[in-house]
C-alpha cells in the first residue's frame, strides 16, 4: 500500500509531486491525488510497485494530463472553450501568443519615390487614355512641341475663320469656289502636333500661299518650324516683332526628353475629333447665313 512517500530526486525539468491514496476506497480504485488536482491512475506511474516512489513525470505529461480531467466546455482566458473542435489541441497552441516585431514599424514618408508619379504613370496603371478632345490651334507660348514627321498626319485644306472669337471651321471641297471671295476664306495646312508640358494632342494651322503666291514673314516662319525643326527637337514658338516672324526656341533637354508618345488614332479621327461640330458642309449652314447677314 502506497504510503505518502515524496519524490526526493527532481529533475530541473520535471515537477516535483506527491501522491496520496483516495480517502473513500482502497488504492485499486484507480485514481490518486497530486498537488490537488485530480488525475487517472493510468497517466501516472504506479507508486505501489517498490523503486517508483523515484520515478517523476515531465511537466507537459502533467498538464496534458490535467487538461482530460477539466470540464467539456471550460472558457479560455481569450474567449475560447477547452475541448471545442476550433481549440487547440497542444498545451503549447493554447498559451502561444503571435510574436510582436522588434522596433518601430516602417515609415511609408521616408522614400518620396514611392508616391511619387512617374512621367508614364498612365501607363504604369495599366490604363489607356482615350483621346476625346482635338484643339485646332496655334501651340501656346510656353508650350515646348513636336510635329509628327508623318506626311499621313498633315493636311492641306480650306477653312473659315473669325479671328476674333478664336473660331475655325473646316470647309467642304464642294463649296470652296462659291466662297473663293469670302475674306474670312483661306487654304491652311494642318499639321498633327503635341505639347510638352500636358501631352497636348492639337492640329496646328498654319495659312498656305494664295493664288498670288505670296506668304507673310510670320507664316513662312511657322512653316519652317512646323515641317522642319519640330519634327526633329521639342521647340518653344515664340514670336519676334521686331522681325515679324517666330522663332523657335529649342529645348536644352530635347535629347533627353526623346521622341512623343502619338497617338494611335488615324489622323481621319483626330480631324473628326477637331471639327465634328465645326464642319460646313451646304450653303445653308448657319455661318454662311451669318457672312450673308441673314442672321
Amino acid at each position: 500500500m502506497f504510503d505518502g512517500t515524496t519524490c526526493n530526486s527532481v529533475h530541473p525539468n520535471f515537477i516535483k509531486m506527491r501522491s496520496i491514496p483516495l480517502a473513500n476506497g482502497p488504492e485499486g480504485t484507480g485514481k490518486i491525488y497530486y498537488q490537488g488536482n485530480l488525475m487517472p491512475k493510468s497517466s501516472a506511474r504506479n507508486f505501489n510497485n517498490p523503486g517508483d516512489d523515484q520515478k517523476i513525470m515531465s511537466s507537459t505529461q502533467i498538464q496534458a494530463a490535467q487538461q482530460a480531467q477539466q470540464p467539456a466546455e471550460v472558457t479560455h482566458t481569450k474567449g475560447q472553450k477547452v475541448g471545442d473542435t476550433e481549440s487547440p489541441t497542444s498545451v503549447e497552441a493554447i498559451g502561444t501568443q503571435a510574436a510582436e516585431p522588434d522596433g518601430p514599424p516602417p515609415d511609408p514618408f521616408s522614400n518620396l519615390d514611392q508616391l511619387r508619379l512617374s512621367q508614364d504613370h498612365v501607363a504604369a496603371l495599366g490604363l489607356k487614355k482615350q483621346l476625346m478632345t482635338v484643339p485646332a490651334r496655334k501651340p501656346s507660348k510656353e508650350w515646348f512641341v513636336r510635329v509628327h514627321p508623318d506626311p499621313a498626319y498633315r493636311l492641306e485644306t480650306a477653312v473659315i475663320e473669325f479671328k476674333e472669337d478664336s473660331e475655325v471651321y473646316l470647309v467642304d471641297k464642294s463649296l470652296w469656289s462659291e466662297l473663293a471671295a469670302e475674306s474670312t476664306f483661306s487654304l491652311r495646312l494642318f499639321l498633327t502636333g503635341i505639347s510638352r508640358p500636358g501631352n497636348v494632342v492639337f492640329l496646328w494651322p498654319i495659312r498656305l500661299p494664295g493664288e498670288d503666291g505670296r506668304l507673310d514673314t510670320w507664316n513662312q516662319s511657322a512653316m519652317e518650324i512646323g515641317t522642319n525643326i519640330a519634327t526633329k527637337q521639342w521647340v518653344r514658338v515664340s514670336s519676334n516683332r521686331h522681325l515679324a516672324a517666330y522663332e523657335p526656341c529649342i529645348a536644352a533637354a530635347s535629347d533627353s526628353w526623346g521622341e512623343p508618345k502619338w497617338p494611335t488614332e488615324q489622323f481621319s479621327d483626330l480631324l473628326r475629333l477637331a471639327f465634328r461640330k465645326s464642319y460646313i458642309d451646304n450653303p445653308e449652314h448657319p455661318v454662311l447665313k451669318r457672312l450673308r447677314g441673314e442672321e
